[in-house]
């Protein structure tokens, strides 16, 4: 398996990942969205046997006071090939990629267990905030430590997600 910058070739077999990951096709819009607002800073596709089987997504983000960072969503991989690290490939690749491009921190809103894995934590610890009232599935990575302001702040997604929030269920919205 190769993990790879996503290539104009790809852009079906990646809203295919996102729509057959998820319950809907809202995250393969997002993808679409972010990509036609050139809001895609990071993005990463596996490739197995020539076919896309994951894609990982890495957007701006601010928080007032800090330099911008990104925001580590969606992330999918084709129900055939989950739970057998791929994601983490992903996250880890995706992660190297915005380190190595000078950015000074990442935010996921996911599960705890998982992310916590690569490094992130919760976000309330440095005092950040989201606008989706998540809590302990709002997590944080440093890539470069004391990049972020004292006392924290409320971090901000692009638009693009404020129409995703809008057509997701509660449920579903923990995923990003």
């Amino acid at each position: 398996m190769v993990i790879r910058p996503e290539l104009p070739g790809d852009l079906a077999a990646i809203y295919t990942v996102h729509a057959s990951a998820f319950p809907t096709d809202a995250e393969a819009r997002l993808v679409d969205a972010l990509r036609a607002a050139c809001h895609l800073s990071v993005s990463l596709v596996a490739v197995d046997s020539g076919r896309v089987v994951g894609h990982i997504a890495f957007s701006p983000v601010s928080v007032p006071g800090a330099a911008d960072g990104l925001g580590l969503a969606p992330l999918a991989v084709t129900p055939d090939r989950q739970r057998i690290g791929i994601g983490g490939r992903l996250i880890r690749e995706g992660l190297a990629a915005s380190d190595a491009a000078g950015v000074p921190f990442v935010v996921v809103l996911g599960h705890p267990d998982y992310y916590s894995r690569f490094g992130f934590r919760r976000a309330a610890e440095v005092g950040l905030g989201n606008e989706y009232q998540a809590d302990e599935a709002f997590m944080v990575l440093e890539l470069e430590p004391g990049s972020l302001p004292v006392g924290g702040g409320m971090v901000r997604y692009g638009p693009e997600f404020a129409a995703w929030s809008r057509a997701e269920p509660a449920a579903a919205k923990l995923s990003l």
